[in-house]
């Protein structure tokens, strides 16, 4: 089944010319389903990328899919245009009346920054607290996870001497299989992190669930088993040239940086890194999205009376 995104967002013409399957709005109103209503919270400062990146995932699922774009409001990313943001993405004062079955908070690049000296801090611990009788399940994605834990659980996040910048193995939890059905024993992913969350913090809290670890990058995923959200702390969404990308921003700003690791073939930059996540990213989201499916409410305004625990 399609994913409906606004008609006329230039992402529709990579997502077409990829053949990702996409739906218009008087198609899906023809269609006699309720569509998984998904919200982004984009906080990438190339947001037109990352819209290709997580509508490309949602699309690759035989659910009919509608994607909201969303933006901070007291705070307008430098990298965009404001026209094209008054176009495509709402605030939280445009949505506050309406339901989602999923919030997917993206990474941001305020990571070397403590929590509260965040600009948009204070807006995005109301849109959080809104999710909770607005949203069934969350998905927090890289500097996205850290903030939900920060904010709930107060686990901070810690600097490292040198970013983590590669393509890492991680291993999967053998005993968590939910999220993980069809992934081998050990898969790739793209990690760009100056910070890392710490094992044994998560250990504190038994709701907590790891479900893939890296012995270099560390948590890769994990779950709250009490309301289902789900920590996602690198990038399976990335695409294959999105670290070459980084890496030559940051060698042009005189950054301190290494080549990203298992990233180039021969550690040769001059050659096409190989995306060999792609498809468990792909699979990863139709794993969630099913299981989204069959957990989250059809009247999703009775979202309203549920206990959050």
């Amino acid at each position: 089944m399609p994913i409906k995104i606004p008609s006329k967002l230039p992402a529709k013409q990579q997502l077409e010319k990829e053949q990702v399957q996409l739906i218009t709005s008087d198609t899906a109103l023809r269609q006699d389903i309720r569509p998984m209503k998904v919200l982004l919270l984009n906080l990438m400062p190339k947001k037109r990328d990352t819209e290709v990146q997580f509508a490309r995932l949602l699309g690759n699922s035989p659910l009919q899919i509608e994607l909201t774009l969303m933006t901070t409001a007291s705070y307008k990313p430098k990298n965009e245009e404001t026209a094209y943001l008054d176009e495509f993405y709402y605030t939280l004062n445009d949505v506050k009346d309406n339901f989602y079955d999923a919030l997917i908070i993206t990474g941001a690049p305020v990571e070397t920054l403590p929590f509260l000296d965040v600009i948009y801090w204070d807006e995005l611990i109301k849109i959080i607290d809104w999710s909770d009788k607005h949203v069934f399940q969350r998905i927090g994605i890289c500097w996205g996870a850290q903030a939900l834990l920060y904010h709930q659980y107060k686990i901070e996040k810690f600097s490292l001497e040198d970013k983590i910048f590669g393509i890492f193995s991680h291993k999967i939890n053998p005993a968590k299989l939910r999220l993980m059905q069809g992934f081998t024993n050990n898969f790739p992913m793209p990690v760009s992190r100056h910070t890392e969350t710490k094992v044994e913090d998560i250990n504190n809290y038994p709701e907590f669930d790891i479900l893939a670890q890296s012995n270099q990058a560390g948590i890769g995923m994990m779950i709250n088993n009490k309301n289902d959200d789900f920590f996602i702390f690198n990038h399976l969404e990335y695409d294959f040239n999105t670290l070459h990308n980084e890496y030559k921003r940051d060698l042009e700003a005189k950054s301190k940086i290494k080549m990203p690791e298992n990233y180039y073939p021969n550690n040769d930059i001059n050659k096409t890194p190989k995306n060999i996540w792609r498809p468990f990213a792909f699979l990863l989201f139709a794993n969630w999205l099913n299981q989204l499916y069959q957990k989250t409410p059809f009247d999703l305004t009775t979202l309203i009376d549920k206990k959050r625990v």
